[in-house]
């Protein structure tokens, strides 16, 4: 939805309203869009983000394949010599 500052001015309330049900809000000063109301998210609490931080690392873990070390890891570029093939 679209509205000029102007008439936002007395509908300010319903405008929240309509934001947090999730529709998007966009404030026009000259028909120009100059701000957006959107509903603010709820922040995560510690317990939820730890839980989340918890099941990516096992999901990282558990996708990780052992390859080559570091050390190794570029030793095609280099001939039986030593030198760069």
């Amino acid at each position: 939805m679209r509205i000029s500052v102007t008439e936002a001015k007395g509908q300010l309330t319903d405008l929240v309203r309509r934001a947090e049900a999730g529709d998007e809000v966009v404030l026009t000063r000259h028909g120009q869009p100059a701000a957006r109301l959107v509903a603010v998210k709820a922040a995560m609490d510690r317990k939820s983000r730890r839980a989340l931080l918890e099941a990516a690392r096992r999901s990282g873990s558990a996708k990780a394949k052992a390859g080559p070390g570091a050390a190794r890891s570029q030793d095609f570029l280099y001939g039986d010599d030593g030198l760069p093939g």
